[in-house]
């Protein structure tokens, strides 16, 4: 399987789910009558991000990591969404940028070495495969679950078929 295959569809596929996920928390806001803001701001524990910045981090994997091996320049976002509803259009924007990166190019990177930062002050340097494989698709399928997680511990009524919603898979 190559690259962009592996890349492209986990990141349209999460990001869709996740985007389904926050409509129900949304609902679940509305029908308990309180403010959703408080969701947003909702995390697992103390020393934990909050879902907000979970979305964001998500969405930075897909377009940052997507943008790296396609030898792109990913948008910038400005991590400022305080709404659900602002949380739900990154995402938006995130996917639609994903859907534009050039698969040939991402496949092409497996044995480029991908230079990325590693916190405020590091780089990490890895081959295109493993950057892929063991630090992007991880990093990102985490952030979703600590979003999926957190809303779960809040109350909203999730179960793993929303997190796995939308992939491809014949029921019989």
């Amino acid at each position: 399987m190559s690259m962009s295959r592996a890349a492209i569809p986990s990141f349209e596929i999460g990001l869709n789910a996740l985007s389904a996920i926050l409509d129900k928390a949304q609902a679940y806001a509305e029908a308990k009558r309180f403010d959703s803001a408080v969701l947003v701001e909702s995390r697992l524990f103390p020393d934990m991000f909050p879902l907000r910045r979970q979305v964001q981090i998500a969405c930075d994997q897909a377009k940052n990591g997507g943008a790296r091996l396609a030898g792109t320049e990913p948008p910038k976002h400005e991590d400022n969404e305080k709404t659900l509803a602002e949380l739900k259009a990154r995402i938006a924007k995130t996917v639609a940028f994903v859907r534009t990166l050039d698969g040939s190019k991402i496949d092409a990177a497996g044995d480029r070495e991908i230079t990325f930062p590693l916190g405020p002050e590091n780089k990490g340097h890895m081959r295109g495969a493993d950057y892929l494989n063991h630090f992007v698709l991880p990093n990102f399928y985490f952030h979703l679950t600590a979003a999926y997680a957190i809303l779960r511990h809040c109350g909203v009524e999730l179960g793993k078929r929303d997190f796995l919603a939308g992939v491809p898979m014949k029921v019989t």
